[in-house]
């Protein structure tokens, strides 16, 4: 997906365009009440997850052709039948249940749900996480069309749930959504990076970061890159540890699966990476302006892995496995779902079939840019989509 200046989009219409003016006037005054200020993790929380305003939390579509990126379970149900592979194991270990943050529009749900009724391996529950009423009806139509007898196995939450879970959490395409500070490094001094009004209209403002968030930069980054005198611009995923946090609270015994583009901390923050990793997303179009009518578009950063495993620990978590995904969905029998469904298919299937399994594991596509961390808690069996190949020395 190439960059373009936000100048380059296309417009929003005109009901959109509103709703984006609400949440707007509502970013404005909360800044104005707090000293004519705000972290950007503030600005980016709001924008995203705004109740009935925010990306997240609004109306309009996010996902696939008509939406503004598409994940992996949209591109290919080999995806989700895959990931079921590895969910067998563990449901054979827990008799437990399997509970997703943020379904999208319902794919990965659906072709797991139906990979493990041919396994004979079904959940006693599927329960999605999902703060959009919008997106929970698409997901339950998805869901009646493709595994219709299995609905009454699926709830839907709007909270975390009280009871802990024995079982598999999944969590695909969710960490790149937390919220991040944004800092800067000039001629050796750490900046926190902040959001004001200027002229009526959002604008970045510099101040120099607190002790805390100083630490934690070079701690990051190394006293190389502080040092250099060079210009440096990155971010820290804050949203992170609070999530793990949650994440292990809710999880009793099993397996926590978290898919998503990033990278362990040395490729992260590499010296010639001066910019960060901020991409905000409309319409399959990538930009680096996040006050483009703010709750239309995506803002995502990738993901620190590092941090995820650090916090994980910290959580009382273990890391059972880091890879990159190609490796992962290989190991739980991609190719042999590609050869099951090349049977009997046609051209235009045959030619569908293998751009789906390059889209989901080339390295140019998302083969390697997108990663698989395993946490298991009272959970020590094998992983079989790490049996072929475990990254962990990396993080």
């Amino acid at each position: 997906m190439t960059m373009l200046d936000a100048t380059q989009l296309p417009q929003p219409d005109g009901d959109a365009q509103r709703a984006s003016g609400l949440l707007t006037d509502r970013i404005r005054n909360y800044i104005v009440d707090s000293d004519g200020r705000i972290g950007f993790d503030e600005f980016m929380h709001m924008a995203l997850y705004e109740p009935g305003l925010g990306y997240y939390t609004g109306g309009a579509v996010k996902f696939g052709i008509d939406g503004d990126f598409v994940t992996a379970p949209e591109i290919s149900s080999m995806f989700g039948a895959s990931v079921a592979r590895q969910c067998r194991e563990v449901l054979a270990q827990t008799d437990g249940d399997i509970f997703e943050f943020g379904a999208g529009e319902g794919h990965l749900a659906a072709n797991l749900i139906a990979e493990l009724v041919k396994l004979n391996a079904l959940p006693k529950s599927y329960k999605i996480l999902e703060l959009n009423p919008l997106m929970r009806d698409r997901q339950r139509r998805l869901l009646e069309d493709l595994v219709p007898e299995q609905l009454p196995r699926v709830e839907w939450l709007t909270e975390l749930p009280i009871c802990t879970i024995s079982g598999v959490i999944l969590a695909n395409e969710i960490v790149d959504a937390l919220p991040v500070k944004l800092f800067c490094i000039r001629s050796g001094s750490v900046f926190e990076r902040h959001v004001c009004i200027n002229n009526n209209r959002f604008a970045w403002l510099d101040l120099p970061a607190n002790d805390v968030l100083t630490a934690q930069v070079v701690a990051r980054v190394g006293n190389s890159i502080v040092d250099s005198g060079d210009a440096y611009l990155s971010e820290i995923n804050v949203g992170l540890e609070p999530w793990i946090s949650d994440l292990s609270r809710i999880l009793r015994d099993g397996l926590a699966l978290i898919f998503d583009y990033g990278h362990a901390r040395s490729e992260y923050y590499r010296s010639d990476r001066t910019n960060g990793t901020l991409q905000c997303h409309f319409r399959h179009r990538a930009h680096d302006d996040p006050f483009w009518f703010p709750g239309l578009q995506d803002i995502t950063t990738s993901v620190d892995f590092t941090a995820v495993a650090e916090a994980a620990d910290a959580a009382g978590l273990h890391v059972a496995g880091f890879v990159q995904q190609a490796n992962f969905l290989i190991a739980c029998d991609l190719l042999s779902h590609a050869e099951e469904r090349a049977q009997g298919a046609n051209v235009k299937e045959l030619a569908r079939l293998a751009y789906e399994t390059k889209v989901l594991t080339l390295p140019t596509e998302m083969g390697t840019r997108f990663k698989v961390l395993a946490l298991t808690k009272g959970y020590n069996h094998a992983l079989r989509g790490f049996q072929n190949r475990d990254d962990r020395h990396r993080l």
